[in-house]
């Protein structure tokens, strides 16, 4: 899952790239509001961290900002305000969650995880479709009840798409999800299309359906 975190504080935002990268999410970190702003307006991210007080506006706009752009992003704030009526508006305004300063690392990680079970997976850390099943918490996925040997980055990729069945997945979105927005500058996607054949090939021993079709010129789809 990719993390768009806008927290003025340099300390604590390094603090957070640092641990969420530990733990397999694809961080980038902005500082101001200005450069959070372009960065939505150019790239998607699964999660905005977002702090309420900013050196060039307020948490609060930005909130309104990408609610007005219907960007699909789930929001955590994160502000040194302790008051019930920056959470109230926090939340009224669209945000998923609200965490206040100072956290425990390891609480924000399972904020994250809820709020992606809540919103992407009914709930639940199991994911599955006919004969595939994926445990979010252990990061296993299992076919016919065979447990695949996978990377993370094969599990990421197959997670991405179950939870985007029957959407054409393009080479670049599929890359930036799993790698980060540094692969906007690439020439080519080529290792993508290496990690879906591994993806296949793996799920074509343990005797699963071929479910990824390439749609050519354009990506992949999973095909529900």
């Amino acid at each position: 899952m990719k993390i768009l975190i806008v927290e003025d504080n340099k300390e604590l935002s390094k603090s957070v790239e640092e641990y969420l990268s530990s733990e397999y999410f694809i961080c980038e970190a902005v500082h101001t509001y200005s450069d959070a702003k372009e960065k939505l307006s150019l790239y998607s991210y699964d999660f905005v961290l977002l702090d309420i007080m900013l050196p060039d506006g307020n948490g609060l706009a930005l909130l309104n900002y990408i609610k007005s752009e219907h960007i699909s992003s789930n929001i955590l704030i994160i502000s040194a305000k302790d008051s019930l009526n920056d959470k109230v508006a926090g939340l009224e305004e669209g945000a998923d969650d609200y965490i206040t300063k100072p956290f425990h690392l390891p609480e924000l990680h399972a904020r994250l995880r809820a709020i992606f079970r809540r919103k992407s997976l009914s709930g639940s850390n199991i994911i599955s479709f006919n004969e595939i099943v994926l445990d979010t918490d252990k990061v296993e996925a299992k076919v016919n009840s065979v447990v695949l040997d996978i990377t993370r980055k094969e599990f990421d990729l197959l997670l991405y798409f179950l939870v985007n069945k029957n959407r054409v997945l393009s080479r670049q979105a599929i890359a930036t999800h799993l790698w980060g927005d540094y692969t906007d500058n690439l020439s080519n996607f080529d290792f993508v299309y290496q990690h879906v054949k591994n993806l296949r090939k793996k799920i074509n021993i343990a005797k699963g359906n071929d479910y990824i079709e390439t749609v050519y010129g354009l990506g992949y789809k999973f095909k529900a």
